[in-house]
């Protein structure tokens, strides 16, 4: 994944948003219409008729991301798929202090929301801007990962798809997902969140960091992947690799149940877990 050129923007899927660097989504607490349970403002119907979107910044998958007065943007899902879930994940880790994108406002159906705007690049593009710092931004997604695993898991998520546990777990937590923003990384794509095994979540990015096809030349193929096996190694410093290692089986059979995944990113996942 590190080191791989694919498209990223904001709400490129709904369970899964990727995010292309210039327009992101930070913290914003609502202005009040109807505060649901969670305490995100839920408005009636849809919230064109609130807030109608101005242009268009950004199309992924099955989302749409529109200008939505001073200061945020509205993501609106193509596929009609709710985003409830998601906007409840993030309030609770606000309250946590986590830095994750919150919520303005969410459609009664839960296929809007207003979220505020901030441009920034992801941590991939500041790697490629400033590979001098690459030790420095692996040490901000190890810390990612381990204040996130830090929060009690609340009682309304899942058990996560593979490794029991009692922590919160993204399961996509790797550069492409953290946005650099002027005041701090700030986490993205919350659909997979679930209650799990630490391990296996820095397994996941593990597997997705180290696997990813680098496009273009074999020198630069060779350039990247230098760096990239720098970066790899400096995250992974952090956490006991040993314990890391017994869960990479499990995690790479069930990335490779993943249409996103290559076949070719699968085979070297597999050589990657049969090594370590």
């Amino acid at each position: 994944m590190l080191g791989n050129d694919r498209p990223h923007v904001v709400g490129r899927r709904v369970h899964g948003v990727d995010a292309q660097a210039h327009l992101q989504i930070i913290a914003k607490s609502g202005r009040g219409t109807q505060p649901d349970r969670q305490g995100v403002r839920t408005v009636t119907g849809n919230l064109a008729g609130v807030k109608p979107p101005g242009a268009l910044l950004a199309s992924g998958r099955d989302a749409d991301i529109f200008e939505c007065g001073p200061g945020l943007v509205l993501r609106r899902a193509r596929d009609r798929r709710s985003m409830a879930f998601e906007a409840k994940v993030m309030e609770y880790l606000v309250s946590a202090g986590y830095p994750v994108p919150a919520i303005d406002s969410l459609s009664e159906d839960g296929t809007e929301l207003v979220m505020q705007r901030i441009d920034g690049p992801t941590m991939v593009e500041m790697i490629g801007r400033a590979p001098w710092k690459i030790r420095r931004f692996a040490d901000a997604l190890a810390d990612l990962h381990q204040r996130l695993h830090a929060i009690p898991a609340p009682d309304f998520l899942p058990p996560a798809p593979i490794g029991d546990g009692p922590s919160i777990v993204h399961m996509d937590l790797h550069p492409l997902n953290v946005i650099m923003g002027p005041d701090g990384p700030v986490v993205i794509d919350w659909p997979r969140a679930s209650r799990g095994d630490p391990a296996t979540d820095v397994g996941v990015a593990w597997m997705l960091m180290a696997a990813g096809e680098i496009p273009g030349s074999p020198i630069k193929a060779k350039l990247l992947g230098t760096g990239r096996s720098m970066f790899v190694n400096r995250f992974l410093s952090h956490f006991d690799r040993a314990t890391l290692s017994r869960h990479l089986t499990v995690v790479v059979e069930w990335k490779a149940l993943d249409p996103n995944i290559a076949p070719a990113e699968v085979a070297t996942m597999r050589r990657l877990a049969a090594s370590v």
